[in-house]
């Protein structure tokens, strides 16, 4: 890679990782907008921005951004361990799907089968080994269902308007090109 190339392809990876920060800096703003389910907090925005990431920026950084808002709001008093399995494998699912297909109902399925059933099955160890609390294996399965189709349904209609506005086509433009 030429210095001209090397130099373009920095500028553009500066300008994924300042979308990622605002859109973390975004989600961590609106995370006290949670819903408590069973033994677990739910936090839907979480998975709204998840399919919005997917979209715009792709896999890698969908899965960086649900690790580094984990991170925050469990230090910040916001969230708990339970937080990393669901939303990173959602976020990983959601990007792949859309990276493949092109479609916000499929991604947004990724995202829902990633959190809902993965994460939800990769939390029990996390709340057994991490967290002292003595649960089946299926309990978080059902709480994060709930919290990722509801965060899927805001993404899809966020998504739709942000495409309507152009958005989507901006960044999109501006963050590959």
């Amino acid at each position: 890679m030429d210095g001209k190339n090397l130099r373009e392809n920095r500028k553009l990876n500066q300008k994924k990782m300042v979308v990622t920060a605002m859109l973390i800096g975004i989600t961590v703003a609106l995370s006290p907008l949670s819903i408590p389910i069973g033994t677990s907090r739910c936090f839907p925005v979480q998975h709204m921005m998840n399919v919005i990431i997917a979209v715009i920026l792709g896999p890698g950084y969908g899965v960086s951004a649900a690790f580094v808002t984990s991170v925050i709001r469990n230090l910040l008093g916001m969230g708990t361990l339970l937080a990393f399995p669901g939303s990173m494998i959602g976020a990983l699912l959601c990007g792949i799907v859309y990276k493949y297909t092109r479609n916000i109902w499929m991604t947004s399925a990724g995202e829902i089968v990633g959190t809902g059933v993965i994460g939800g099955i990769a939390a029990y160890p996390v709340a057994a080994l991490f967290m002292g609390k003595q649960v089946a294996i299926f309990t978080f399965v059902v709480p994060f269902l709930v919290s990722t189709t509801g965060g899927c349904i805001l993404g899809i209609i966020l998504v739709k308007i942000l495409e309507k506005t152009g958005v989507i086509s901006y960044l999109s433009d501006s963050l590959l090109n």
